[in-house]
């Protein structure tokens, strides 16, 4: 296929068609922008961080037009998309605020205290990333934001159902001001992406999206000795502990299951629920899910869009239908609705035990899997019983415990305490095990692919 064509998930229907780059084309746009770099990495973060206002402001002007966008081409909630926007703009506003501090040179010492020394943060040249289309903007702005601040430069292959979200925020960067080339969207397959990772001009290589494609992604970038960030995605379990409050409990577990229909790499997905509080917790938690409609995702009332693509619709269906034939219950949901569109219904599975989809894999769709552990420490253990690591919940009266719980035993990078959330510019994201490894937001993602370089002097 020479070409890229953007279907809307909620009709069916053609949004526009895009031709493919050429790996010869791809490569110039590589090498446009290593120059770009080079001027801009001349800069200090101080004179960087104005263009990154610039374009937060940019973004918050054309705010409904972009939600509008990443609806029409992934389904999402268009008032989730409003929501996305204005955390790419705090995300740039961020970088621009906290870079100086971040990245400031620091002042050490060495042999024994006698002697001076001089830690700087320098960048490093082009950054490759390669992003999912669960959230058009957000994916691509969390990492282009930390390494423009760094002095990098970024070339974005974004996940082609949202090719037109990807070329908009170029077009709005340079819009902003942001130099021509410094940022850039390639239009590719796997197999030119490939070839970039090992082009001498990419100097370090980022991901969002599955376990297995991060494993092909890391080898091509580490057998080319190029550093990577990868985020991979998770089957978070939140764990109801005997004391919680059932009704905070069921309100979040609902939310963080259902946000952005789903599809979210930090999403409740597996719901481990103490046996004291099972049945009270299940019985509340099946009646809010089966409350849930789905509608045109462009309408303010509608809580629940279709999927992505009926590639992914057919995932999940498969996924769901694969745990019931291994015995999984269905508490509701679970029908392929008689719709036009990728629509998918809030689904609650009972009965989940190893070996099913529904609690090994990660189902990225409104699949909600409700475990029953024998106890708070049963419960622990089978939250951590996964191969992934990105983040989880807990919900407990006593918040002292579940800070011990969530710091000391909770096996993975990121833990919610009686409440839900995807991301935060202010607090590191990442996973550990098959969630991948690195880290962005806080100014974390600052200093993931710069030059770390020591400096000694004599005295």
């Amino acid at each position: 296929m020479n070409q890229i064509t953007t279907i809307n998930p909620a009709t069916d229907t053609k949004i526009a068609e895009y031709p493919k780059m050429s790996e010869a084309e791809a490569k110039d746009r590589l090498k446009a922008c290593h120059a770009a770099f080079l001027d801009w990495r001349k800069k200090s973060v101080e004179e960087r961080s104005p263009f990154l206002k610039d374009i937060a402001a940019k973004l918050r002007d054309a705010k409904e037009e972009l939600a509008e966008l990443m609806t029409r081409e992934t389904g999402k909630l268009y008032k989730d998309g409003l929501t996305e926007v204005d955390l790419c703009a705090a995300l740039f506003e961020y970088a621009a605020e906290n870079g100086p501090t971040e990245l400031a040179d620091e002042e050490r010492t060495h042999a024994g205290g006698k002697k001076r020394g001089i830690v700087t943060y320098q960048p490093i040249g082009v950054i490759y990333s390669i992003q999912p289309w669960n959230f058009p903007l957000y994916q691509p702005v969390r990492v282009l934001a930390a390494n423009l601040i760094a002095g990098n430069g970024c070339i974005l292959k974004h996940a082609s159902i949202c090719t037109g979200s990807a070329l908009r925020l170029q077009e709005i960067c340079e819009e902003a001001g942001l130099p021509k080339d410094l940022f850039s969207v390639v239009l590719i397959g796997h197999d030119v992406s490939d070839k970039l990772i090992e082009h001498e001009l990419v100097r370090g290589v980022t991901m969002t999206g599955s376990d297995t494609a991060g494993r092909h992604i890391g080898a091509v970038a580490s057998k080319a000795l190029k550093k990577t960030v990868l985020e991979l995605g998770s089957n978070d379990a939140f764990i109801v502990l005997e004391d919680a409050d059932i009704e905070t409990a069921v309100k979040f577990c609902v939310m963080g299951r259902l946000y952005n229909n789903g599809e979210t790499c930090v999403s409740a997905k597996r719901f481990v629920v103490a046996d004291k509080v099972y049945d009270a917790f299940t019985e509340a938690f099946v009646a809010q899910m089966k409350q849930i409609e789905m509608g045109d995702p462009m309408q303010k009332e509608t809580k629940l869009g279709p999927l992505s693509s009926q590639e992914q619709f057919e995932t999940v269906r498969d996924q769901v239908e694969e745990s019931v034939k291994k015995g999984a219950k269905v508490l509701c949901g679970g029908g392929v609705p008689d719709r036009e569109g990728a629509y998918y219904p809030a689904t609650v599975l009972g009965d989940v035990t190893p070996g099913m989809p529904a609690y090994d894999d990660e189902i990225f769709g409104p699949v909600a899997s409700v475990i029953r552990a024998k106890d708070d420490e049963d419960a622990m253990r089978i939250a951590n019983d996964s191969r992934y690591g990105l983040g989880g919940g807990i919900f407990s009266t006593d918040e002292e415990r579940a800070i011990r719980l969530a710091r000391d035993h909770f096996d993975t990078g990121m833990v919610r305490i009686n409440s839900f959330g995807a991301a935060d510019p202010n607090m590191p994201f990442g996973g550990v095990k098959d969630s991948g490894y690195g880290r962005e937001h806080g100014g974390f993602g600052m200093k993931e692919f710069v030059n770390i370089k020591s400096i000694f002097l004599p005295s």
